[in-house]
């Protein structure tokens, strides 16, 4: 899954003509990626756009839906053109599907040219990719890992994820690791704590790409950590604007960020769950591992309608004298499937930590590595690439003869 840029502070304004078109650029207006811009709907197509242009200035970018044939659609196009500022983008959604249309409106200057129907992602994708340099280097990955209770192993799974994706996929990864507190990352790598985040949450408008790679500690030639002091001889005060920060900095220069978060809840902790690509969530096959489990995946389905449900992950099934929940059970009574079950294991798992190292590579042939390698290799997916960019010009100026932009 290639992520999709964050659409910058805009202003949209979509005209619709058909109900399943407003319907998904609603839902797109809704997505996390599109939250700091500004979108407003209204029915009528492009002759409504017309008439209300005509009085008042035109927005950042035009969304415009025309049900019509070629022809009416590139008559509305060319008086659309006559009310439209030279810096506007236009976007159509049309009924035709003809690539002789398609490369006479580009050539026309209308940014893009989408096929109805459409689906909000697709219309979130076409607005991120008109405003991200066709230059801009391919978008980090942010999976975050957190556990449904406390002591369900969440962070030693992220860890040893976050080490097969370096050592074996070939992925440059970065750990963060935001239990500042209590955090094991270090202590699973056999480092002492370096706190470099610290230094990050506390000043985030200090932050950018060369900050971040002076506090990263390296366990690796692919792999990197950006780790928590330990302790609790101080209090550690976490706001989401500083994790956004961070994480958008870091975004520019790693393929792939992997977030162990702590198993509590806060605005900020609320904010990366929402605004990762994916998410692991761990739990256990007991009651409460179950009830949490499922309050989390209900929220984020809510609130992430556009991306996939939570990866679930089945961790320590099988302790001894332990009534357990079955995967299926688990699964009927979440409605997610359940990605990997990892056996109970404290032999593998305590001679990785008592060494320093990951399951992965202390006991790689152990069914607990297996289950993690899968989850490994399930997460690499396809690599980051490069959003595809539409070069579309300004209506105004390209139908008017005005140059490029």
């Amino acid at each position: 899954m290639t992520p999709v840029a964050l659409v910058p502070r805009i202003n949209i304004q979509a005209f619709f003509e058909s109900p399943q078109t407003v319907e998904a650029i609603q839902t797109a207006f809704a997505d996390r990626r599109m939250a700091r811009a500004h979108g407003t709907t209204m029915a009528g197509g492009i002759p409504a756009a017309i008439r209300l242009f005509q009085t008042q200035s035109t927005p950042n970018l035009l969304l415009v839906e025309s049900t019509g044939p070629r022809e009416a659609l590139l008559a509305n196009l060319a008086s659309l053109a006559e009310v439209c500022q030279p810096d506007t983008k236009v976007v159509v959604i049309g009924h035709v599907n003809d690539v002789i249309l398609y490369r006479d409106l580009i050539r026309q200057g209308v940014s893009e040219y989408i096929v109805a129907p459409v689906q909000p992602l697709q219309i979130v994708e076409t607005i991120a990719a008109l405003y991200r340099s066709e230059k801009a280097a391919p978008i980090g990955r942010v999976i975050a890992f957190m556990g449904a209770k406390g002591g369900c192993g969440s962070s030693t799974i992220c860890h040893n994820c976050a080490w097969d994706l370096a050592r074996n996929a070939g992925v440059e990864t970065t750990i963060i690791d935001l239990d500042l507190a209590f955090g094991t990352a270090a202590l699973d790598f056999n480092l002492d704590a370096s706190g470099g985040i610290m230094e990050a949450i506390a000043q985030p408008e200090r932050v950018d790409s060369l900050l971040l790679d002076r506090l990263l500690v390296r366990l690796g030639d692919k792999l990197n950590l950006l780790g928590g002091p330990g302790g609790v001889d101080k209090d550690f005060t976490i706001e989401a604007h500083a994790v956004e920060t961070i994480l958008t900095a870091m975004r520019v220069s790693v393929p792939t960020i992997v977030v162990d978060l702590p198993n509590l809840w806060a605005p900020w902790v609320r904010f990366t769950l929402l605004h990762a690509d994916q998410i692991v969530l761990t739990a256990e096959p007991e009651l409460a591992s179950l009830r949490n489990a499922k309050a989390l995946v209900d929220m984020l389905k809510v609130a992430r309608p556009n991306d996939p449900p939570p990866t679930l992950v089945l961790n320590q099934v099988g302790v001894p004298k332990r009534p357990e929940i079955a995967a299926a059970d688990f699964r009927k009574a979440i409605g997610t499937e359940v990605a990997v079950t990892i056996p109970f294991d404290p032999a593998s798992f305590g001679a990785a930590l008592n060494n320093g190292r990951m399951v992965l590579d202390m006991t790689p042939r152990s069914k607990a590595a297996e289950a993690m390698r899968k989850l490994a290799r399930d997460l690499a997916g396809d690599k980051p690439g490069t959003s595809v960019v539409a070069s579309g010009q300004s209506i105004l100026k390209k139908i008017l003869g005005r140059g490029k932009m």
